[in-house]
């Protein structure tokens, strides 16, 4: 099992049971490709550096899982389609 880091960015102007009902559907995309989440960090609203579909600010969600390696790329299949997802990136952790 590999160590990787799921980094969401969602749209800030949705309601807060919207947001977390956004995380919580990136968590079972995880764990639907035979992963396991072993933190979920929230950094909250952060300014962005540019602005991204008409929007200044975003909240910042790293998630971090174990998993094969089949898994980042169907769970970044999963939220590239995903609404209130502006950003997102799954990058491998070093050991």
């Amino acid at each position: 099992m590999n160590k990787y880091e799921l980094a969401l960015v969602v749209n800030a102007k949705i309601e807060d049971e919207a947001r977390a009902a956004v995380v919580e559907k990136a968590k079972k995309y995880i764990e639907r490709y035979n992963g396991t989440v072993t933190e979920v960090e929230e950094w909250g609203k952060k300014r962005l550096a540019y602005e991204i579909q008409k929007m200044r600010e975003g909240f910042y969600y790293f998630i971090q899982f174990e998993a094969d390696a089949a898994c980042p790329a169907e769970v970044e299949r999963h939220v590239r389609i995903m609404d209130n997802v502006l950003r997102y990136l799954v990058v491998k952790k070093e050991a």
